[in-house]
């Protein structure tokens, strides 16, 4: 006989769905209403709680105090974990492959089928290893905290057994562990020829693939970074710009694939934002459709700090007596035990959790910086981390991201060691992530950060256990140890202690950071102009004001004195490694490693760099024109008004320097590729070794021993027919009001679908306040990045699914956004978005402009115009305007947008019509 089927129960509740101001809302009689917020109110306080989708977001829309609700998302989180959804009706409809609502009264009256879908789904799998104490966790949270999904689930996974069982939330003890392998063979060096990347593609795209003659020129072109190197220091190198809807990624794809498969060592590809990272990941399933054999071919690698930390996780359920956090972790257990790699930060975490439970439910889960114990924690051998680091060993392609590579590089290869052949996606950020990863900032935050490193928690409930903590079981009553530890922790109270930012705004300081970063506080303040009050300012060092010099003295002393009981340490313990090589077990000699790589990079680097810092202070100011190294300047960072930091910052006058040193050339092999390495010009210069040089030196390719490859592939797309330019000439930019509804008529016009990019928040901010209720009342929803609390990741998914909605934000916007499709058809660029005056940029405008300071300030804004550009057309058949509100607009700027397309000046009005109309072309 067929298994009994279990009885599905819903909770007798009203669906309700949001608008803004309004509200449909199914009763349990199945009466369908529509109706104004504050009968809506009335309704629920009879009806009881609502079946509805992101409570947070529900109520917020409808301006309504938050009541208890059954929200799909908790029952979606428990049933589907690891399983990707927009936060909306129509994004779980996406989903559950279910038809899409045409209105919120749809949407209501899907909420319960969609419900029900859930609850199927979890009893189909009600034997599944995975679900095995689902019932049981379901069980706890039902006694503990009244989940309303409680008795729904139960009733489709049956009640758990009788017998005691250990808590479901520790997740931990269901884990695999990673196991060791012995060290993987030298890899060959068999190079990939033009035609076998040409068939690997081919092969990926399978039989009856459109025909992409561009991504095969493009395979071909990419084929030259995997040859056999043939000179140390000199990699070979392809600079690629290959044009939007080229199909780039499966275009390196195949050879890199090829090659790694054929040599026996995995090639890095590394991109600049999380959303193209993901992209990356997902585009691997046409080469690997097994998700077995995707898993252990590909491996995505971030920093720590982006990945669940097991031990984080289990003081916190210790700690959550609280009923606020026992559903977060509930929910984020069951998402553990589905991961693919326990990614928090863009993988398969559902990332509104955070919104409909707060950041502090999630972010302590996140390893912090430095705050990883290696070896001595107790969960080291399921921890997930340590598993990607492993599996990233021995995978094909390895997804990581510029920063990782780039920091992972200065520190001599990191955990992962050096790569052999790398392919640098979204290229034309290498200058900007060499400049994060190769700067020095000897702030309030970094130095308190170390203070926190090393004395562990003071007062706080974190578990940071300070280095004393830390290395209790390697020290012990050592005296050769125990002193110069000793000597470290006590030197390290000349770092800035608890409330630092207050004592410093009062004019308080104590201890020697504190002082010098008052005495920057002084100097800045006394530099700016007086409408600076407001925001983050900035000064040059030169000429110091009096008291800086003995301040940074007093400070560079006193980080000697630290720097120097740590290097002891650090070289005892190293010492260890040989003088007790055979009576040290195991797991002593890797707690011994651990803990001398963590002192050195941790530690003993940012001091180094933080005292050479303060020497220059001694030392005159550089004569005019004379090209400097670095860029130094003191900074005082203010974030809504209020100061939250102050400091010196260093940083390279060309950061691909480094990057090409370090990360390049050690490498066998180099791609880098982007759909705008290259600058246009301004229609004056069209030498294209003139153009290309721009790049190389963009890239730092021109800093290595053997020229680069050159290669540019167009894009396929008919941009003069599928798209329109349009600069907007009666907005005033500086009028909120003006700008706002420009805004407003624009997406009204569109039906939504707008993407608006600003060049500041403070803007984005005042025009989402604006019209949010004029959008909503018009039927399209508005998201906006800093006002929503959802990730970037999250904010793109809920955009793509709802196609009448609309969506703000700012730079991480404007590159690595895929969004095809109606979802996108029109966007709005408030300003011309010109580099920020800032010390740094007047330096490298000084020295790096080849004397056409005016030309470098161009080339930036045109790039960002063009990448904004980019991200209307994603498929052939994609239509859709970009605006530019800004009548100052230079006609040299535009000449960077793709061929074919004609720049229209109009007024708003008749960009209003213009959009309407070619909207509604076929």
């Amino acid at each position: 006989m067929p298994a009994r089927q279990p009885r599905l129960l819903l909770p007798d509740a009203p669906a309700l769905v949001a608008g803004f101001g309004r509200g449909a809302l199914l009763t349990p009689d199945g009466e369908l209403l529509t109706l104004p917020t504050a009968e809506i109110g009335r309704r629920l306080r009879d009806l009881g709680p609502p079946l509805l989708v992101h409570a947070p977001a529900t109520f917020r829309r409808l301006g309504l105090p938050p009541v208890p609700a059954c929200d799909l998302l908790e029952l979606f989180a428990f049933c589907r974990p690891a399983h990707p959804a927009a936060p909306t009706p129509r994004g779980l409809a996406i989903s559950l492959d279910r038809d899409l609502p045409a209105d919120d009264e749809a949407a209501a009256a899907l909420l319960p089928e969609l419900a029900t879908d859930l609850l199927r789904h979890l009893a189909a799998g009600r034997n599944a290893p995975l679900n095995r104490d689902a019932a049981q966790l379901a069980q706890k949270l039902g006694a503990e905290i009244h989940w309303p999904w409680a008795e729904s689930v139960l009733a489709a996974l049956g009640q758990p057994d009788a017998r005691p069982s250990l808590d479901p939330l520790k997740v931990w003890r269901r884990l695999p562990d990673w196991e060791d392998e012995a060290p993987p063979p030298p890899p060959a060096h068999q190079p990939i020829t033009q035609a076998e990347a040409r068939r690997r593609l081919a092969d990926i795209l399978g039989e009856g693939a459109e025909q992409r003659p561009q991504q095969s020129d493009f395979a071909s072109a990419a084929a030259g970074a995997f040859q056999a190197r043939e000179a140390k220091g000199s990699p070979n190198l392809v600079l690629a710009e290959a044009g939007t809807g080229t199909g780039k990624t499966l275009g390196y794809v195949a050879p890199a694939s090829l090659w790694a498969e054929r040599n026996g060592a995995p090639v890095w590809i590394s991109t600049f934002t999380r959303n193209l990272q993901r992209q990356i990941d997902q585009e691997t399933a046409r080469l690997y459709p097994d998700p077995v054999e995707r898993r252990r071919r590909v491996v995505v690698r971030k920093g720590r700090e982006n990945y669940l930390c097991l031990l984080n996780m289990e003081e916190q359920i210790g700690a959550a007596q609280m009923a606020g956090m026992l559903l977060p972790l509930a929910l984020v257990s069951r998402w553990a035990l589905f991961t693919r790699d326990g990614d928090l930060m863009g993988g398969d975490f559902p990332g509104w959790l955070s919104e409909l439970f707060g950041h502090h439910a999630v972010w302590p889960l996140a390893d912090r910086r430095g705050e990883c114990v290696h070896s001595a924690c107790g969960h080291y051998k399921q921890c997930f981390v340590e598993h990607s680091i492993r599996r990233a060993k021995t995978a094909t392609l390895v997804v990581a991201n510029h920063a990782l590579v780039m920091v992972q590089a200065a520190l001599g290869g990191g955990e992962d060691g050096r790569p052999l052949r790398l392919v640098f996606d979204e290229g034309h950020h290498l200058f900007d992530a060499a400049d994060a990863a190769f700067s020095a900032d000897l702030t309030g935050g970094e130095t308190a950060e170390l203070r926190r490193w090393l004395l562990g928690a003071e007062g706080g409930r974190s578990r940071a256990r300070g280095l004393a903590r830390r290395m209790e079981e390697l020290v012990g009553d050592r005296p050769d140890l125990l002193m110069p530890l000793e000597d470290a922790l006590q030197a390290a109270r000349a770092l800035p202690g608890q409330g630092w930012p207050s004592r410093l705004a009062e004019n308080d300081p104590r201890g020697a950071t504190e002082d010098f970063l008052h005495s920057v506080r002084r100097q800045v303040l006394a530099r700016i102009r007086d409408d600076d009050a407001g925001y983050g300012v900035e000064c040059d060092v030169h000429p110091l004001n009096p008291g800086v010099p003995e301040a940074a003295e007093k400070l560079g002393a006193a980080l000697a004195r630290l720097h120097a009981p740590l290097q002891t340490l650090r070289d005892r313990l190293h010492a260890r490694l040989e003088d007790e090589a055979e009576e040290l077990e195991v797991g002593d000699r890797i707690r011994i490693e651990a803990a001398v790589r963590g002192i050195e990079r941790r530690a003993l680097m940012p001091l180094t760099g933080w005292g050479a810092m303060l020497k220059t202070l001694a030392e005159p100011p550089r004569p005019p024109g004379i090209r400097p190294d670095y860029v130094d300047w003191f900074a005082l960072e203010r974030r809504e008004g209020r100061e939250v930091d102050a400091g010196m910052f260093r940083h390279h006058l060309d950061p691909t320097q480094p990057f090409a040193l370090t990360v390049a050339a050690p490498a066998h092999g180099v791609l880098i590729t982007s759909a705008t390495l290259r600058d246009s010009g301004d229609g004056e210069t069209d030498d294209p070794d003139t153009i290309w040089r721009a790049a190389e030196a963009r890239t730092g390719v021109q800093h290595l021993a053997a020229p680069a490859i050159r290669a540019a592939v167009p894009s396929p797309f008919d941009y003069g027919a599928r798209t329109r330019a349009l600069v907007v000439t009666d907005v005033a930019r500086e009028e909120f009001g003006q700008v706002a509804a420009a805004y407003r008529t624009l997406f009204v016009a569109a039906g939504g679908g707008g993407l608006g990019l600003f060049t500041a928040v403070r803007r984005l901010r005042e025009v989402h306040s604006r019209i949010a209720e004029p959008l909503a009342q018009a039927g399209i929803p508005l998201y906006a990045q800093h006002v929503d609390a959802m990730d970037n990741a999250t904010l793109v998914d809920v955009f793509r699914a709802e196609e009448s909605s609309c969506l703000l934000g700012t730079d991480a916007m404007r590159d690595g956004v895929d969004v095809p499709g109606q979802s996108l058809r029109i966007l709005v660029f408030d300003r011309v978005p010109w580099p920020r005056p800032t010390i740094l940029h007047r330096e490298r405008r000084l020295h790096l402009s080849e004397g056409r300071p005016k030309a470098h300030d161009d080339a930036i804004a045109r790039h960002r115009l063009r990448q904004a550009y980019g991200r209307l057309i994603r498929r052939a058949d994609d239509k859709g305007v970009f605006v530019l509100l800004d009548a100052r607009t230079p006609s040299r700027l535009l000449a960077g947008l793709p061929d074919g397309v004609i720049v229209q000046r109009l007024g708003l009005r008749q960009a209003v019509e213009a959009t309407r109309e070619f909207l509604a072309q076929p």
